[in-house]
This record gives C-alpha cells, structure tokens and sequence, in this order.
C-alpha cells in the first residue's frame, strides 16, 4: 500500500507537469524483501532486496521508470540505471507508535523489560545505548502488517518506524513520540522518494530530471557518499543526520556496534552554493552515488560527494572499520 502511495505521489506530479501524456501504473510487483517475511532485512544478505525485480522489467522495457524509497536503493546501482529523480524529503526522523496501553508514553516512560520491535539494526543499536533498560526485538512485514501485530497482540510496547512511510499513509496520528537526532540518527536517504531510469533514455531523464528537490538531492548525495565508502548496508549500523543552511550542508554521520556499546559520531561541513550552470556535452551525465540530477549544479553534487566521503575517511582513520566488521560478523553469526 505504501509503495503504491508513494507511486501514485509521483505520477500524480508528472501528470499536473505533462499534462499531454499518459501515465500508466503496471502491476505492482513483489519482491524478495517482501516475500521472504520470517527473516530479518539483515540476514537475507540481499543486495539490492526490494530493487531487483523491478530493474528487471526496467530492462526489458516494460516499464519506463520506477519509484522507489531512497533509503532501499544500494549505493551502486547496476550498470545502466540511475535515479533520475529526488523528489522533496519528508520528514526523515524515526517515530515512535506505541501499543493502544501505553497511549500517552514516551520509550523513558516505558516499564522495564518492555519489548520495541524494529527490523533496523541501526535503530536498535542507538536505542539499546540510549534505554538500556528496553529489550529491542525484529518485527518485519509492511506497515499494515506491523501495526496489526503491534495492536492485536501483547508481544510488543511500541515499534519504531520512519515517520515519513507512516504520514504517507496518513497515520501521522498514530505517532507518539517523534525521534530527534540526539535520540536517533536516522538512515540514509530516509523519507525521500527516488525515481529510477534507463541511464541511456534521454527522453526519459529529462522528463523527470523536473522532480529533482535541489536540497534534498545534495543531502542524499552526501548522505550516499558517506555510506558507500563506509561500505555500509543493511548488515551494519550505519546512520546519518544532514542540514542545508545558508548555502552551507552539515553532515553528522556514526557507526554503531550491534549493542551500541562501541560508536564514532562526527560532523563535517563544506559550501555548496554554486550556481547552476547549464553544461551541454558530455558532462550532463555525470552520475554522483547515482543520481544524475541535472538541474543541479555539479559544483554543488561533487561538493556534497566529497564531503560524504572525507566524513566517512574521518571515522574510518578513527577505527570505524573495526566497528563495522566486527558488527557484520556478530549478524552473520546470528
């Protein structure tokens, strides 16, 4: 239902920019992180889990493009595809929804040994740290299913989900506390909506190169970068935290142990206030962790690359791979 929200949002902005052509929405697919519901995201050991099955039809051409949530796209996208469009964030933090008896609560005022489900281990690294006296458990499925579960039965507290999926929905009223970054870094590329193409298909990247959101597009490309050299994915605890203001981007980024017990958090920060340029030729194409925005100035996407990149060369000097590898092990085990 929420891929199908979120598909809709966007064909619903190209139709009010292209009023002359016609949309159509092919069958929704399942893919293997849907179907394969008894395990965690972490354990599948999937790459590209919700991605695959819909690049698939995306080269045979029969489907021109497709939305997906950022925050599921892998950093390296398989030869001949990018994401054509970054369409504007929502609200990237992580919320809270607790089960109808603890209405009211936040996870401090929660009974000890109460259960919180999440799927993150990212998520569950920074809350074990943090509430040390809650038990953390997987919970997987789509946002219906985990809501039920948490309503219809006593096995868990609360769950934690991004809080952009459930105002999409319109669920925004079942979030009861909203998580700041002090309390969770959230996941890179979380609450925006990528729009995957053909790399060759001009006609189609320039159609929708007009979603690009200028800001989110250089938060994500940093937030991409970061995450790439850190050689993170689903399978270590890897989170991020970004601000565009005044021309200059902030970008926090940490690595967190399984437990949390072991961390590295810094900030950096660069300029990205560069005119765009319109640059004909070869360089158009450029892909940054890709993207290809081009009504984006690609002064201001490699500053943005680059300031992901040094971030992660920073903890990376600091021990972070030390961190990650020990984490990947812990999870492989498991």
């Amino acid at each position: 239902q929420l891929a199908r929200i979120q598909t809709d949002s966007v064909v619903s902005k190209l139709r009010e920019l292209y009023p002359d052509l016609h949309f159509e929405i092919a069958v929704a697919m399942s893919t293997t992180g849907d179907k394969i519901l008894d395990t965690a995201l972490s354990k599948i050991g999937e790459k590209s889990l919700f991605t695959k099955e819909l690049e698939n039809a995306l080269e045979k051409n029969e489907v021109d493009l497709v939305v997906h949530s950022l925050k599921d796209l892998p950093t390296s996208l398989p030869p001949g595809f990018t994401i054509g469009a970054v369409c504007k964030r929502e609200n990237p933090l992580d919320a809270v929804v607790f089960h109808p008896k603890n209405c009211g609560k936040t996870l401090s005022l929660l009974p000890e040994k109460s259960v919180i489900g999440t799927s993150s281990l990212r998520r569950a690294a920074q809350l074990k740290k943090k509430f040390p006296q809650l038990e953390f458990r997987d919970i997987r499925g789509n946002l219906n299913t985990r809501l039920k579960k948490l309503d219809e039965k006593e096995d868990f507290s609360a769950i934690i989900l991004a809080a952009a999926g459930l105002k999409r929905m319109g669920w925004e009223n079942r979030i009861g506390q909203l998580l700041s970054p002090e309390d969770c870094l959230y996941a890179v590329g979380q609450g925006a909506l990528a729009v995957e193409v053909r790399a060759k298909d001009q006609e189609i990247l320039n159609m929708v190169s007009a979603l690009h959101d200028a800001d989110t597009v250089l938060c994500c490309i940093a937030e991409r970068a970061f995450m790439k050299r850190l050689e993170g994915g689903c399978s270590v605890p890897v989170a991020v935290n970004t601000l565009l203001k005044d021309g200059q981007l902030y970008l926090t980024g940490a690595v967190y142990s399984l437990d949390g017990s072991d961390s590295l958090k810094e900030t950096m920060q660069t300029s990205v206030n560069y005119p765009h340029q319109n640059e004909d030729g070869p360089n158009d194409d450029v892909q940054h962790v890709g993207v290809t925005a081009k009504n984006v100035s690609s002064q201001a996407q490699e500053a943005a690359e680059n300031l992901g990149v040094e971030l992660a060369n920073l903890l990376l000097s600091k021990g972070a791979k030390h961190i990650l590898s020990v984490a990947r092990q812990l999870n492989d085990a498991h």
